[in-house]
């Protein structure tokens, strides 16, 4: 499967995803139209199907102009989110499949940054939403700190280290700036933002990363970590559990 980075808005990303040998393909998260279907006629593809992994202005924004050109679009969201997400045609669940323009790709339920929050998981890659970002995480607009904790850690770090993960902002440098706060002593940070750093004075993506690295440098995914936890203290309960230590970390980061 071949993903094509296609920027929209100030600072979202939309990706076409084409399977091998193909000449239609999917568009996750059009947020606006016009860069998609620029980026369709450079690559000359057609549109097959739209997946949106959750239901914000900025990750649906593009959907009615591009239903508006390609009226037989399928489009893909939580069944929850069948009244939020413009033209909805497909209403998924946890382990649905979604099968479309010769893809396969499996359906996460990762409620917290929003209740009918999804990702779509295949061919080594995930995309992520808002759900997790490179070295960050989503702002809690519905869920609770408890579900985005289990979303981010028992749903998506399960996942193999090698999966590659496209998530819908670029955030990249300034969450490292912030995990840099919380974990100092942390070499990897450390690296991965000067690399993050030149890649942005180039204005190139920093998106997207790999599991493997977003374990080794994500606060999110590493609140068991004994110096994030000496850090939060005063801001944790005696004996915190991982949950609490993840739900101060949000809020910390709510204030970076």
């Amino acid at each position: 499967m071949r993903v094509i980075i296609v920027p929209c808005l100030s600072d979202n990303y939309a990706f076409l995803l084409v399977g091998e040998g193909r000449s239609a393909g999917v568009v996750v998260d059009p947020g606006a139209a016009e860069p998609v279907l620029r980026a369709c006629n450079a690559e000359g593809l057609q549109l097959a199907a739209i997946l949106n992994t959750h239901h914000h202005w900025d990750h649906v924004g593009g959907n009615e102009i591009l239903l508006t050109r390609h009226p037989s679009l399928r489009v893909f969201g939580h069944v929850s989110d069948r009244h939020r997400i413009f033209g909805l045609t497909d209403g998924v669940e946890d382990d649905d499949l979604v099968e479309t323009a010769g893809l396969k790709l499996k359906v996460l339920h990762v409620p917290g940054h929003t209740l009918g929050a999804i990702a779509y998981w295949g061919n080594d890659c995930a995309f992520t939403g808002d759900t997790l970002f490179g070295a960050g995480c989503g702002r809690l607009f519905e869920g609770t700190a408890a579900q985005l904790f289990h979303s981010l850690n028992d749903r998506l770090a399960r996942l193999p280290p090698s999966t590659r993960l496209f998530c819908g902002h670029e955030y990249t440098e300034k969450n490292l700036d912030f995990a840099a706060t919380v974990e100092p002593a942390n070499p990897r940070i450390r690296e991965r933002l000067k690399n993050v750093e030149r890649r942005r004075s180039r204005r190139e993506p920093t998106v997207p990363s790999t599991l493997a690295e977003e374990l080794a440098t994500n606060p999110f995914l590493r609140a068991d970590s004994e110096e994030i936890r000496s850090n939060l203290r005063p801001q944790l309960p005696p004996n915190a559990k991982a949950e609490q230590v993840f739900a101060a970390l949000r809020a910390a980061r709510n204030q970076f």
